[in-house]
C-alpha cells in the first residue's frame, strides 16, 4: 500500500483544479482538438528526428470484455468491487492496474526523458483510441511527429499513458512526458480503465456518471 504525504495531499487537490483548464500540448497532443479516430493518409511519423514506421492500419474494435481480458481462474479483469486505479512508478518504470489492494497485472512504461512525467494523484479524465502527438525541436534531435497513436488516456491536461509503435524500449525512460507502453499493454489498460466506452466509440470523456480511473505517480525517474 503506498502512503502519500500531505504535501502530495495539497498537490492534488490543486491539480484538481487544473484538470478542468483547457489542456497545454504537454506531449504534443491536444485531446480537446481529436475525434479519436484512425487517420489513413498518415505515411510518415518522425521520433527524436529519425524516421519510424506509423501504424499502417486501425486496430480492432474490441469487446469490453475482450480487451479487458481475464485472469488465472478465468474471472474478467475490472469486475471486483475494489477500486480500480492506476499505479505508476517511475523509479522502476512500471505501470499496475489495482483493484482495491490487489494486483490485477502489470507491465513495463517507458516515462519521460526528454521533459519529466508530472508526480502526484490525477485521473483519467478523456479515452481516445487514436491521437497525433508533435513536439521537441529539430536542433537538438528532440523533434517528433506521430500520428495515429494509439490507446490514449489523458489524466492531467496533456500528459496521458498510450501505446508506443516508435520503440520497444519499455523499462527505460524514452518519452517527452506521457507514459509510454507496448501497444497491447495499452489496449489491455484502455478497455480496463475508465471511464468506459461504448462499441464503436472513438473517443469519450469523464462524466460524474462515468468517472475516470484514478491514476497516482509517484518515484524518481532514473537516469540515464
Amino acid at each position: 500500500m503506498i502512503v502519500f504525504s500531505a504535501g502530495v495531499f495539497v498537490k492534488s487537490l490543486k491539480v484538481a483544479k487544473l484538470q478542468d483548464q483547457s489542456p497545454q500540448l504537454a506531449c504534443g497532443g491536444n485531446p480537446q482538438l481529436s475525434d479519436g479516430r484512425f487517420v489513413a493518409n498518415e505515411v510518415l511519423a518522425w521520433f527524436n528526428g529519425e524516421r519510424v514506421s506509423p501504424m499502417a492500419e486501425p486496430l480492432a474494435f474490441l469487446g469490453k470484455d475482450e480487451g479487458r481480458g481475464t485472469n488465472d481462474e478465468g474471472v474478467v479483469l475490472g469486475t471486483s468491487e475494489g477500486e480500480k486505479w492506476i499505479d505508476v512508478d517511475l523509479s522502476i518504470q512500471t505501470v499496475r492496474a489495482m483493484e482495491g489492494e490487489s494486483e490485477a497485472f502489470r507491465m513495463l512504461a517507458s516515462t519521460g526523458k526528454w521533459a519529466p512525467t508530472p508526480t502526484g494523484e490525477y485521473r483519467i479524465w478523456i479515452k481516445l483510441r487514436y491521437t497525433k502527438m508533435s513536439g521537441g525541436k529539430k536542433e537538438n534531435n528532440t523533434y517528433y511527429y506521430l500520428p495515429n497513436v494509439p490507446y490514449v488516456m489523458y489524466f492531467y491536461q496533456g500528459y496521458g499513458l498510450h501505446g508506443a509503435y516508435w520503440h520497444n524500449n519499455f523499462g527505460q525512460p524514452m518519452s517527452h512526458g506521457c507514459v509510454n507502453l507496448s501497444i497491447a499493454d495499452a489496449e489491455k489498460l484502455f478497455y480496463w480503465a475508465d471511464p468506459q466506452m461504448s462499441e464503436g466509440q472513438w473517443t469519450v470523456k469523464a462524466t460524474a456518471e462515468n468517472p475516470g480511473t484514478r491514476v497516482v505517480i509517484h518515484g524518481t525517474t532514473p537516469r540515464t
